[in-house]
């Protein structure tokens, strides 16, 4: 059975899609069979993969309104070992059209009940705000990895955030736990990253990933060729560093199953 996880924080530009895209990629490396979710209207994460997200006829918008199967919005093998459910700015409907649609919040969920067996991960790139998309996601998600940028407001919106997940798991989805948090756009040259990282190591209990994701120019520009860093360059300090966070996604997990059969 596949681990579904959600990357998710509201505050924007933290790494959410960055994370999606080059996390998924480096677990496809591992050889896990990977299924990308793009619940965000923005559709970075599916563009950032090379798909056209404006000439697709079904995407996650259609999947929530019903109008089509979630094999009928699948973009298979996209690159080896990852399958996508693409999205575009469609998807910014879904708020108003999903008013009075009973257990709208289990829509997602019930729809990757008929795949999740076939993958290793579902990882869900959500929108950066806690709407009825963000909550979807969760309510069909194990877990939550939540990034964080290496800035002075890192924590600002953290306990919002922590407060929606632990309110998700209390109503919706008992099963909810937070994955870890993982530092984004580090920057060695700077005092700052660092004490961001003791900050938020100081003040909150949750699971914190070793690897942290340096800022680095060939991460920023390697969507715009609409390739994860793995392939776009795979030497780079990005590239390292998510395929550290791979791996350490999959050893946690090892380590949660040993328990799990103790």
């Amino acid at each position: 059975m596949g681990k579904i996880i959600a990357i998710a924080n509201q505050k924007g530009g933290v790494g959410k899609t960055t994370t999606s895209i080059n996390l998924s990629a480096a677990l496809a490396e591992e050889g896990k069979k990977i299924l990308v979710v793009d619940i965000d209207p923005q559709g970075n994460c599916t563009s950032g993969f090379g798909i056209d997200k404006n000439r697709q006829e079904f995407t996650v918008y259609e999947l929530l309104l019903d109008d089509c199967t979630i094999n009928e919005c699948m973009q298979r093998e996209i690159m080896k070992g990852i399958d996508l459910i693409p999205a575009n700015v469609n998807l910014a409907a879904s708020e108003i059209e999903l008013i009075g649609i009973p257990r709208k919040e289990f829509i997602l969920r019930d729809a990757l009940d008929y795949v999740k067996d076939d993958y290793d991960y579902i990882i869900m790139d959500c929108p950066p705000s806690l709407n009825v998309l963000t909550v979807n996601a969760m309510v069909a998600a194990d877990s939550v990895i939540v990034p964080i940028q290496c800035e002075y407001y890192a924590l600002e919106g953290l306990s919002q955030l922590i407060h929606t997940i632990n309110l998700v798991k209390a109503r919706l989805n008992r099963k909810l736990d937070i994955e870890g948090i993982v530092f984004t756009m580090f920057d060695a040259r700077t005092n700052l990253s660092a004490q961001v990282v003791e900050n938020v190591k100081e003040h909150v209990e949750q699971h914190i990933y070793e690897t942290v994701i340096p800022r680095n120019i060939r991460l920023a520009e390697a969507p715009s060729y609409g390739e994860p860093i793995t392939v776009y360059d795979r030497r780079s300090s990005g590239a390292a560093a998510y395929r550290e966070l791979a791996k350490e996604v999959i050893r946690k997990d090892a380590g949660e199953d040993r328990q799990n059969d103790l």
